[in-house]
Protein backbone atom coordinates (compact mmCIF):
# COMPACT_ATOMS: atom_id res chain seq x y z
CA UNK A 1 0.00 0.00 0.00
CA UNK A 2 1.11 3.52 -0.70
CA UNK A 3 2.05 5.38 2.47
CA UNK A 4 0.00 8.55 1.94
CA UNK A 5 -3.24 6.93 0.80
CA UNK A 6 -6.15 6.39 3.19
CA UNK A 7 -6.63 2.66 3.79
CA UNK A 8 -10.25 1.77 3.03
CA UNK A 9 -12.06 -1.43 4.00
CA UNK A 10 -15.59 -2.72 3.55
CA UNK A 11 -16.42 -1.23 6.96
CA UNK A 12 -15.43 2.34 6.11
CA UNK A 13 -15.90 2.45 2.32
CA UNK A 14 -19.17 4.40 2.49
CA UNK A 15 -17.86 7.02 4.93
CA UNK A 16 -14.45 7.46 3.30
CA UNK A 17 -15.47 7.30 -0.37
CA UNK A 18 -19.19 7.52 -1.08
CA UNK A 19 -19.91 10.23 1.50
CA UNK A 20 -16.80 12.33 0.86
CA UNK A 21 -17.32 15.99 0.00
CA UNK A 22 -14.19 15.83 -2.19
CA UNK A 23 -13.69 13.75 -5.32
CA UNK A 24 -11.99 10.48 -4.32
CA UNK A 25 -9.43 8.47 -6.28
CA UNK A 26 -9.58 4.85 -5.15
CA UNK A 27 -6.72 2.49 -5.98
CA UNK A 28 -7.96 -1.12 -5.87
CA UNK A 29 -4.93 -3.37 -5.51
CA UNK A 30 -3.30 -6.26 -3.69
CA UNK A 31 -0.12 -6.72 -1.66
CA UNK A 32 1.12 -9.49 -3.98
CA UNK A 33 0.75 -7.34 -7.12
CA UNK A 34 3.98 -5.74 -8.43
CA UNK A 35 2.21 -3.27 -10.78
CA UNK A 36 0.06 -2.20 -7.80
CA UNK A 37 3.19 -1.33 -5.84
CA UNK A 38 4.53 0.72 -8.77
CA UNK A 39 1.23 2.59 -9.05
CA UNK A 40 1.29 3.22 -5.29
CA UNK A 41 4.61 5.07 -5.65
CA UNK A 42 3.10 7.26 -8.39
CA UNK A 43 -0.02 7.98 -6.35
CA UNK A 44 2.01 8.80 -3.23
CA UNK A 45 3.88 11.40 -5.27
CA UNK A 46 0.59 12.99 -6.34
CA UNK A 47 -1.16 13.27 -2.96
CA UNK A 48 0.42 16.56 -1.89
CA UNK A 49 -0.22 18.19 -5.28
CA UNK A 50 -3.96 17.54 -4.93
CA UNK A 51 -4.30 18.27 -1.18
CA UNK A 52 -7.68 19.78 -0.39
CA UNK A 53 -9.00 18.99 -3.88
CA UNK A 54 -8.91 15.18 -4.18
CA UNK A 55 -8.81 12.44 -1.56
CA UNK A 56 -6.59 9.43 -2.36
CA UNK A 57 -7.56 6.00 -1.00
CA UNK A 58 -6.34 2.42 -1.26
CA UNK A 59 -8.50 -0.72 -1.14
CA UNK A 60 -6.84 -4.12 -0.75
CA UNK A 61 -9.20 -6.38 -2.71
CA UNK A 62 -8.56 -9.29 -0.36
CA UNK A 63 -9.37 -7.20 2.71
CA UNK A 64 -12.44 -5.55 1.14
CA UNK A 65 -14.24 -8.20 -0.93
CA UNK A 66 -17.64 -6.48 -0.79
CA UNK A 67 -16.35 -3.17 -2.16
CA UNK A 68 -14.34 -5.00 -4.81
CA UNK A 69 -17.40 -7.00 -5.89
CA UNK A 70 -19.67 -3.95 -5.85
CA UNK A 71 -17.48 -2.24 -8.45
CA UNK A 72 -16.71 -5.44 -10.39
CA UNK A 73 -12.95 -5.30 -9.86
CA UNK A 74 -11.58 -8.06 -12.08
CA UNK A 75 -7.99 -6.89 -12.51
CA UNK A 76 -5.54 -5.01 -10.31
CA UNK A 77 -4.51 -2.32 -10.18
CA UNK A 78 -7.78 -0.60 -11.03
CA UNK A 79 -8.28 3.09 -10.27
CA UNK A 80 -11.79 4.51 -9.95
CA UNK A 81 -12.50 8.18 -9.36
CA UNK A 82 -15.67 8.96 -7.43
CA UNK A 83 -17.50 12.27 -7.52
CA UNK A 84 -20.53 12.87 -5.31
CA UNK A 85 -20.33 9.24 -4.21
CA UNK A 86 -20.57 7.71 -7.69
CA UNK A 87 -17.92 6.41 -10.11
CA UNK A 88 -16.91 9.14 -12.56
CA UNK A 89 -14.07 7.43 -14.43
CA UNK A 90 -11.59 4.59 -14.22
CA UNK A 91 -8.25 3.29 -15.44
CA UNK A 92 -6.78 -0.22 -15.52
CA UNK A 93 -3.17 -1.12 -14.95
CA UNK A 94 -0.12 0.71 -13.64
CA UNK A 95 -0.74 3.89 -15.60
CA UNK A 96 1.55 6.90 -15.52
CA UNK A 97 1.05 10.20 -13.73
CA UNK A 98 -0.17 12.01 -16.85
CA UNK A 99 -3.06 9.56 -17.38
CA UNK A 100 -4.02 9.86 -13.72
CA UNK A 101 -3.92 13.66 -13.94
CA UNK A 102 -6.13 13.58 -17.05
CA UNK A 103 -8.63 11.40 -15.19
CA UNK A 104 -8.68 13.83 -12.27
CA UNK A 105 -9.24 16.87 -14.54
CA UNK A 106 -12.74 15.59 -15.22
CA UNK A 107 -13.82 15.57 -11.57
CA UNK A 108 -12.37 18.71 -10.02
Amino acid sequence: MAEKLVNVTDANFASEVEQSSLPVLVDFGATWCAPCKALGVTLDAMVDDYAGRVKFCYVDIQQAPAASAKFAIRSVPTVIVFKNGAPAGSLLGAVDRNKLADLLKNVQ
